[in-house]
């Protein structure tokens, strides 16, 4: 009695009376209920939609996905399916690529039943791929192993996209391997016909070698080509079951595009080369087509300085205006009086790699060499070099107030070139990264920072 007694004294002298503290349980329950109906139609945390059922069974309700709607739980669903998918069977391609070398080349090499040029022309460029793949999968498995250590069940941390982007340099090896595909087949039959001893050892390990799959040689050998033309279709899985918010969904888009520029360029390649076959046809596009046309001046740019490919960068290529003006006094007659042609330009910087233990994630080094390549456009279906390459070592690189919408490159002891975009912004821009690496390179790169008043050394000059 006493403590009840108290207990009303306290809440007299602090003000709430009876009243007031049934209005505050009114309103408590109230806002339990707003609170609790707010749960019932909760934002989707994907879409943002308020269609989420109300689950009353909490045992049935998985917990990591209590604020998705149906139809966003089921993407997730799909998502994870194709995402795992795509990995699943890169590392059965993988496994295919194992089987062409340790089941095939290398016994038949042994045994000497071809001679190395014969083993070349069946297998092609074949550990080139089998590196590839080898870091492609280790990249890959790490992402998924790392999205299930931090608890996202449904990898949608997982960017396929990205990664792919990151190894878009192993489309060339599938190439080479695809336009190498008709004369290797040849070859094999040619030689099974003329050579007894290979013909048994090839339908041996077909019959009795398990790990075949009673598959020949033949079908391994296609692997490749089945592999590349099926990544677009695999993307195109993924890319439907991604939300276009996902940080994801453009590089998985970049990376269907690429791809499927590639397989177009290949099926160019193999009709230029009296091939019947093609690999499968894509529906075609400006954006594609460019694209077709960029991979074939890269290649001759690449086949034109000699370098690797996964130290090369292709920093800026597009079409420019060029001109030689006959003398150093064009600046004051004006850009005018210069006769333009159009030329595509490539900006093409060998980058030496610190690490070699992967391919593609190899951190560049410094730059050992830069050069521009000029090619003209295309004349009877080829693109022809309009000199050899400009290396930005033996180049200087200026621009004039008077002449704002061109830029001078002089070759040192050669020729110089005046450069213009149609664009001014872009021609400022060709301007500030040609300039930045031949900065970079030559011996005389210290000197007053390369200005053109000294740039030029004749044998009667002092260096």
């Amino acid at each position: 009695a006493t403590h009840t007694k108290s207990a009303e004294v306290e809440r007299a002298d602090s003000g709430i009376s009876q009243m007031s503290a049934r209005k505050w349980r009114h309103r408590a329950s109230e806002t339990l209920s707003s609170l609790q109906a707010w749960e019932a139609h909760r934002p989707c945390t994907d879409c943002g939609e308020r269609d989420l059922p109300v689950e009353t069974d909490m045992q049935n309700c998985n917990q990591r996905r209590a604020d998705l709607c149906e139809k966003c739980c089921k993407r997730r669903t799909e998502r994870k399916e194709s995402v795992l998918e795509f990995v699943n069977t890169e590392a059965s391609y993988g496994e295919d690529l194992r089987i062409i070398k340790e089941e095939f080349y290398l016994p038949m090499q042994a045994a000497g039943l071809l001679s190395q040029e014969q083993l070349l022309g069946i297998f092609s460029n074949i550990q080139e791929l089998i590196d590839l793949n080898e870091n492609f999968l280790e990249i890959l498995q790490e992402e998924i192993d790392q999205a299930f250590d931090q608890g996202d069940d449904d990898l949608m941390t997982v960017c396929i996209g990205e990664v792919f982007l990151e190894f878009v340099n192993m489309l060339p090896a599938f190439q080479t391997y695809c336009l190498q595909q008709s004369s290797s087949v040849n070859m094999l039959n040619a030689l099974e016909k003329e050579k007894e001893l290979l013909r048994i050892f090839l339908n041996v390990s077909q019959n009795d070698n398990t790990a075949l799959r009673r598959m020949n040689l033949r079908s391994f050998l296609m692997a490749p080509l089945q592999r590349v033309t099926k990544y677009p279709l695999l993307l195109s899985r993924i890319i439907k079951a991604t939300t276009e918010y996902h940080p994801d969904h453009g590089s998985l888009r970049e990376a269907k595009s690429r791809i499927e520029s590639h397989l177009e360029h290949i099926n160019m390649k193999t009709k230029q080369e009296g091939n019947t076959w093609t690999l499968r046809s894509f529906r075609q596009d400006s954006k594609k087509k460019r694209e077709v046309i960029n991979i074939e001046m890269r290649e001759t740019a690449l086949k034109t300085v000699g370098w690797l490919r996964e130290e090369t960068r292709f920093v800026m290529e597009g079409s420019l205006q060029l001109a030689q003006p006959p003398d150093g006094q064009w600046v004051k007659k004006g850009s005018k009086t210069l006769k333009f042609q159009n030329m595509q330009v490539l900006l093409l910087v060998n980058m030496k790699r610190v690490s070699e233990s992967s391919l593609e994630s190899a951190e560049p080094g410094p730059v050992k060499d830069a050069v521009l390549v000029l090619i003209r456009d295309k004349n009877n279906g080829k693109f022809h070099l309009l000199r050899e390459p400009l290396r930005l070592s033996n180049c200087i690189v200026s621009t004039d107030p008077d002449c704002d919408d061109t830029f001078e490159l002089i070759e040192i002891r050669r020729e110089a070139f005046v450069f213009r975009d149609s664009d001014r912004a872009r021609t400022h821009h060709w301007f500030r990264q040609i300039r930045r690496y031949s900065r970079e390179l030559g011996s005389w790169k210290k000197r007053r920072n390369a200005l053109p008043n000294i740039m030029i050394s004749t044998p009667h000059t002092r260096p």
